[in-house]
């Protein structure tokens, strides 16, 4: 996701000892133990954290900027705040007959938006573009959108109105005004393929954390796996308890229990419900624990939008997939677990 999470990840690493002995004649000589290195960099209007484990520091400092420089590419291809981006030149031809050749990245994620769209009945709908718009000004005027303003947003939006053409790669907007948004799904396109840099860089052992989307390998030596903590506090209420080892997977974590704007007396979230227009009002975070970050992006947002029922059966029915709902009642924070959720690998 595009848009910035406060709550944290903490994210515990191991030390270890490697012991050294004399090697005898004809012997294989020892590998160099891998010690940890971490770089960050601000991307997608967030920081973007690689940490890795390699041999030494000029193996992880080449192989972590590349993953790096691979999200700010996909950033000048996916952001719709970059004007001349890929993704803004495609909205540019809205309403006309051109179909747009894509290059291979927007096609990826266009296709699996759509997808996922055809999935939620369009509870995850990337073309909520011109709604995203208005909310964005309104959090900063702190004022609603008029009625006016909003009816008209929502005429331009309906993933139906996308066409694409898979032997020519191509996409077609149909409807003048039509802006699409990759929010819901772009971040965690970025730490997979960030990810699947680092290992084009023989690097196994890594974490990429993208704003609070997050993609892990394999565990840090002599570990079970990378230790997340999804515990959630407000106010007036905790639940802790809920850290997790985890491999070769990918976390999100999205909802307005943190984020959101307050406006005549109401909370909205910065997630768009594609069904009304409006910001989402019921205090709710959903965590995602998936195969990749991709997935946990947009299962993430579809389960904010969709009833809690709905949501979870949606996660139980997705492969590899893992949801926790929580949700504020006067103060009170509920929870409710998918089925692979409860069977995650949990930190005693």
């Amino acid at each position: 996701m595009f848009w910035v999470v406060r709550w944290l990840f903490f994210l515990n690493f191991y030390g270890f000892v490697i012991l050294n002995g004399f090697p005898q004649q004809g012997s294989v000589p020892a590998k160099p133990p891998l010690q940890r290195y971490e770089y960050s960099r601000p991307q997608m209007g967030t920081i973007f954290r690689v940490v890795l484990f390699a041999p030494s520091e000029s193996i992880a400092k080449v192989a972590a900027e590349a993953a790096l420089n691979r999200v700010d590419t996909l950033n000048q291809i996916l952001s719709d705040y970059i004007p001349d981006s890929e993704l803004n030149k495609l909205s540019a031809t809205a309403g006309t007959i051109q179909a747009v050749p894509l290059s291979p990245d927007l096609w990826a994620v266009l296709q699996k938006s759509q997808r996922v769209s055809r999935k939620t009945n369009g509870a995850f709908d990337v073309t909520v573009g011109p709604v995203v718009q208005l909310w964005r000004r309104a959090r900063r005027q702190h004022q609603m959108p008029s009625p006016e303003a909003l009816i008209k947003a929502q005429a331009t939006t309906g993933y139906q109105h996308i066409i694409l053409k898979k032997k020519q790669k191509t996409a077609q907007l149909l409807v003048p005004g039509m802006q699409l948004d990759m929010g819901a799904i772009g971040k965690g396109y970025a730490v997979d393929e960030a990810m699947r840099v680092l290992q084009q860089h023989k690097i196994k052992i890594a974490l990429v954390d993208g704003g609070g989307n997050i993609r892990v390998s394999q565990a840090p030596p002599g570990t079970p796996g990378w230790e997340i903590d999804l515990s959630i506090s407000n106010e007036t209420d905790h639940i802790g308890g809920q850290k997790i080892y985890l491999k070769n997977a990918g976390v999100a974590t999205s909802g307005d229990l943190y984020q959101f704007v307050e406006i005549n007396g109401q909370r909205y979230s910065h997630i768009i419900n594609p069904f009304t227009g409006l910001g989402l009002t019921d205090q709710r975070r959903v965590t995602i624990v998936a195969k990749n970050g991709t997935d946990a992006d947009w299962l993430s947002t579809a389960l904010s939008v969709l009833p809690t029922a709905q949501g979870i059966k949606l996660a139980n029915r997705t492969p590899q997939a893992a949801a926790s709902i929580v949700w504020n009642t006067n103060g009170k924070l509920q929870q409710a677990q998918s089925r692979r959720f409860r069977q995650l690998k949990w930190v005693k």
